[in-house]
Order: C-alpha cells, then structure tokens, then sequence
C-alpha cells in the first residue's frame, strides 16, 4: 500500500494540489480524469517522483518498483528495439551474472562442509528465487511475446531505436515497463499511438495485471473495461469514486447537483452576512457584533463546484456553398505500396450530407483511401470529385504543413472570417488551448497540441466535404464531445476514420467496413454496424477478425496447426481438435508438476549437509539439474502456448 499524504503543489502563484491524499492499494486499477490542466500528468510525475513537491509526503513500501510511461519520448539510442527493450531485465541480468560466479566457485572448490561452502549454497537459492520471481527464465520469449502484442513485426527488432517515430519509441518503453513487472505502474495517454490491436491486447495485459495501475485516458472503453476506480482532479484537491469511468460519469453528476445546491444555500447565507455586517459596521454598539460576524465569514469553509466549460458549446462550422448531389464517384479503385496490394478494384459513390465512418483493422487500406480522396494519391482507376466539392483535411501529419514560426493564435486567425474571430481563444480553448498557451510558437508544441491545432485550423475554413482520420488523438472528453456536436450540426459531407464507438456513435448515417475482401458498405450509425456484426462493440469486433488463416496460395500446406490449431475445420474436427488440445495440456500439466516435485526434493537434499557431500561427488549433477531447470521453463512455454490454442 502506497499512502499519498496531504501533498503540496504551486506553479506561478496557482495551488496544483493543495493538500490531497489518498491511499493506493496492491491491486487497485485507478483512472485519474479532470479538465485540462488540472494536474493529472503533474499527479503522475510526483508519483513517480520527478516533479518536486512542496509539501506532505508519500510513504512506499520498501523496495518498491513504479513504471512510468509519459506523453512523449524522443530517443536518440542506438540500440535496437530488442536490445533496448530487454534493459527490463538489467536487474534479472545482474542476478545471473552472479549465479554464473556462484556456479563456477561451486564446481571449482573442494571445501564441502566448510561454512563458507554452505553460504555459497544458500546464497545460490536466494539468486535463483530472485530470478524466477523477476521472470528471468525465458527473456527471449517473454520479450518477443510483448514486442508483438505493442505491433511490432520479428523484422523490426533489429531497427536503431533513433530511427524510429516518436509513437513506435513510446511502445518500446510501454513494452519495457510491461516487462519489468513493476509494482505500481503509471501510464499517461497510453493508447495514443497504438492500433486497434495493439489497444486490445494491452488491455488484456493490464487488466490481468497483478500490481496497481494508474492511467490517464481519453479512451473511455479502454478505462471501462481495466480500471475499478476514478480519481477526479481539479480545483487543487481530488474526488475518490469506487467505480468505473461511466458509472463515476453518473456519481459525479449526482454530486455536482447536491454541490450546487449546497453552494446555492451558503451563498445565501453569505449574502446575508454581508449584509448584516454593512448594516451593524457603522453603529458603535454593534461594532463588536459585526467584527465577529466578519470572522465567521472568514473561517467558513466554501463549497466549490468546478465550472463548466459551455462557451464553446455551440461551436459550428462555418457556412459553405453546397455541393453537387454526388461528392465522390470511384470506380474500379486499386492501390499497392510495392508488392502489398492494400486496396483492391473497390467501387463506391459518396453522396452530399452523408456522414460517413471507415472503419476495420490497420493496414485495410482506411488511410490509403482517404488520401486518395483527398489529393489524388497515384492509383489505378477512376476517381472523380463531384460538381463544387471543397475539401477539408485532417491527419496528425496535416500539422506539419504549417509555420514553426507563427504564434497559435496567428495560425487561427489567419483563415477564420466573419464573428468567429471575436470568439478564436474560446474556440482554441475547446481544443486544450487555455491562457498563454494560445501564444506559443508552433515549432515548440508537442506532436499532439499540433494535431489538435491542425483540426481547430480546418474547423475555421468554409468546406463542404470533410475527411478526418484519427481526429479524437489528443483531445479529452469535453473537447470530443465539442467536436461530435459540431459535425452533428455541419451540412456537408464527412468521412470518418476511427476506432472510438463513443465517437461515432450517433454521427454517422453509413458504415464502411474495410477487410481483405474489400470495402462493404452498411446502412445506419456505429451501433446498427455492431448489432448487425453480432459484436458488442469496435474492439469484439477487431477480435472476431483476428482468427489467424491459411494464406493464399498456401491452402495445401499440411502444417495448419503452425498459424491456427483449428483453421478451417468443421464442428465435428473442430471438437475433435479441442479434445486434443486439453489433453495435452493435462499431460503437460502432469509433466510440471512432476518436474517441480523432482527440483524440490533435489534443494531439500542440497539443504541438507549429511547428502548435500554425496550429491556433489557426481561431477554431471550441477548439469544435470540445470537441465531439470530448462525443462521446466520449456514445459511451462509449451503449456502457455497449448492454453492459447485453447
């Protein structure tokens, strides 16, 4: 149990945290939520203990281990990924250097019952534990396993850390955390770089994870389904909800109404002080009478309730001329990136004011297309803007396009028209852009504040056919929610790329489902999509789809079981199969226990001084119990992988 007591925090005069504490048990899940700014990065940091407090303090358990993954992280390592990913076992590393010195001093002495022999022995024992506790047996496959869950191909172990992207950079350093099994992990924005895939997987992990996890997310099904508490910062204090984000969603607004209405009481009765105290002031007999009516109204404890931020609710597109009945007409469409063929002979028409969303697994070709929407990227086939079709553009690399130079403000005002640019720094505002933020340079914004710049900017220009890939990156709650009632109310026409149901649910008209057999259009909104695909939701749905097939040209191939245990097989073999696979897991099951059994009646004669002698007369027995060892670890891999299958 970690115990946050009564921390202090001021930045510039502003009180960041003014005496908050709370406690983190051994497995607790929590999600910190608040408005921006309010402190929930600043929470991580102080946590991890790189940011400095100013008062209080947080009493750890001895020894304890915390991760910490930030927002952003730019190496110039040259390392490869596997090597520096594999730096989570520098401790395991360092245990088995000492191990192979133990050994070696074991093998090479002849004083068998000397003490000092004995403490070898026993120090022997203390290493190997230490070791198998810190998962050391098995790195190799523990760190591909992981690599590959975070997206990573085996082709990519070997890239120089320095030459990949900032986002493939942030994996690595989620895979090492995730490795080094911390006791308290922190996290800030963890699925920002991460596909859909990689955001299941990790989601898995972490809901397993044994040790405490805190997170700040925007992802609410990603919060919905890891964590069991919601911490609220804000005002220089916190909220400890027992739930979930979207049940915490419904606890919170019940308390902000007892709240207000709290707050409406004493500012009544505050009002009647004051008043009270002009009155008696003045009077000589009454003077004492209003002094201690001034102290009470001194020590009264305000209630605060944090405002809502509605100045930019009603937040629109602005006007633009309408186009022709049809936007887009596309025929026979194929795309390949040298031998990959990532859009096949794809025929479709987009007519004016649908809203429409892209969705299906990476490397379907979503992003692809809606390049060639957007500026023609080189394809094979027919493609054809409609009468008066203007089109707006969003993308994280749209950013790049702008000026290092020109201040935030700037960059808005330069294309906003008419009485919208009375309103630029609410509007900024919505997109996480508060007070001096709006007079920051370009060049120094993070990769994020330039994506939610880049989409403010496209908010401000006249179009009538919108493409968004990804627009959400970035933004919290508030700021989506912002941005869904402004699409909501544009008349045009809009496509949309993403994985976030709460999104698009609600927003779009037509569907279309990207996959390997091309693009297949579906009438409604997200959730008729879902209930069509018998799928509780955009994640049940990417796992549908992740059951591993025969390639083609390769349906021949004897050795199905490689990729897919159960492939194709119908009902009758398919039963048949899991049969199997159960049986040879009891059979591994068997073979572990009696390994273990084996390993521990040998330490219990080691321990013992009288047959320890007649052990280590055999010069092969040192060998030959590493080797029981190894067999273990090679079972336990082959009953991870059966239970897979299974």
């Amino acid at each position: 149990m970690i115990a946050v007591s009564n921390i202090e925090l001021h930045f510039s005069g502003r009180v960041m945290f003014g005496g908050i504490s709370f406690l983190i048990n051994d497995n607790d899940k929590i999600g910190l939520t608040g408005r921006n700014g309010a402190g929930k990065s600043t929470l991580l940091k102080v946590l991890k203990g790189i940011q400095p407090i100013d008062g209080g303090d947080i009493m750890y358990p001895k020894g304890t281990v915390i991760g910490y993954l930030p927002q952003e992280l730019h190496s110039q390592s040259d390392l490869t990924v596997m090597e520096e990913t594999k730096k989570a076992f520098e401790l395991v590393m360092q245990y088995n250097e000492e191990k192979e010195k133990i050994m070696h001093d074991i093998e090479t002495r002849t004083d068998y019952e000397s003490d000092s022999y004995m403490q070898l022995i026993e120090r022997l024992g203390e290493v190997e534990h230490q070791i198998e506790i810190h998962g050391g047996y098995g790195v190799e496959e523990q760190t591909e396993r992981v690599l590959k869950g975070l997206g990573f191909d085996p082709v990519d172990f070997d890239k120089e850390m320095k030459t990949l992207s900032g986002g493939w950079q942030m994996r690595v350093e989620l895979a090492k955390i995730l490795l080094a099994k911390p006791d308290l992990v922190l996290l800030d924005e963890p699925t920002n770089h991460l596909d859909i895939e990689s955001v299941l997987w990790l989601e898995k992990f972490l809901k397993d994870y044994p040790g405490a996890i805190i997170m700040v997310s925007h992802d609410r099904s990603f919060l919905d389904n890891i964590t069991t508490r919601t911490v609220e910062v804000g005002n220089g204090d916190i909220d400890d909800y027992n739930a979930p984000y979207t049940k915490y969603v419904e606890l919170r607004k019940e308390r902000r109404e007892q709240l207000l209405g709290a707050k409406k009481n004493q500012d009544r009765e505050i009002a009647q002080i004051e008043r009270n105290i002009d009155r008696f002031r003045a009077k000589a007999s009454k003077a004492t009478f209003a002094q201690s009516l001034i102290k009470k109204l001194d020590k009264m404890e305000r209630v605060e309730v944090e405002e809502e931020d509605a100045s930019a609710m009603n937040l629109r597109f602005p006007h633009a001329q309408a186009s022709g009945k049809v936007v887009v007409e596309a025929k026979n469409i194929s795309k390949s990136f040298g031998e990959k063929l990532v859009i096949d002979k794809q025929s479709f028409h987009i007519n004016r004011g649908e809203k429409i969303a892209f969705v299906g697994k990476n490397g379907m070709g979503k992003t692809t297309l809606t390049r060639i929407l957007v500026d023609g990227l080189e394809h094979e086939g027919t493609f054809t803007l409609g009468h008066n079709v203007t089109v707006g553009y969003y993308a994280q690399h749209a950013a790049d396009s702008m000026d290092g130079s020109d201040q935030v403000l700037d960059v808005v005002d330069r294309v906003a028209t008419g009485d919208i640019r009375t309103k630029l720094r609410d509007m900024l505002g919505c997109f996480l852009f508060k007070g001096d933020d709006v007079f920051k340079k370009v060049k120094v914004l993070s990769g994020g504040e330039k994506g939610r710049l880049a989409l403010c900017k496209m908010i401000l220009e006249p179009r009538n056919f919108l493409v968004m890939d990804e627009p959400t990156n970035h933004l919290d709650m508030m700021s989506k929610e912002i941005l869904k009632n402004a699409i909501n109310q544009f008349e045009g026409t809009v496509v949309i790329v993403s994985h976030d149901r709460d999104f698009l649910h609600g927003l779009t008209t037509k569907t279309f489902e990207f996959t390997k057999q091309g693009i297949k259009e579906h009438i409604g909104d997200i959730n008729d999509f879902l209930e069509k695909k018998q799928v509780e939701d955009m994640r049940m749905l990417a796992k549908k789809e992740e059951t591993p097939k025969s390639p083609k040209g390769d349906l021949n191939t004897k050795d199905k079981s490689s990729t897919s245990p159960l492939g194709d097989l119908g009902v009758k073999d398919r039963e048949k199969e899991l049969k199997k696979i159960k049986s040879d897991i009891e059979k591994s099951e068997q073979k572990i226990s009696d390994l273990e059994t084996k390993i521990a009646e040998t330490d219990k004669m080691l321990a013992d001084q009288s047959q320890f002698h007649e052990l280590t007369k055999d010069p092969n027995f040192y060998s030959n119990y590493e080797a029981l060892k190894k067999q273990l670890e090679s079972e336990m891999s082959n009953w991870e992988k059966l239970s897979g299958q299974l």
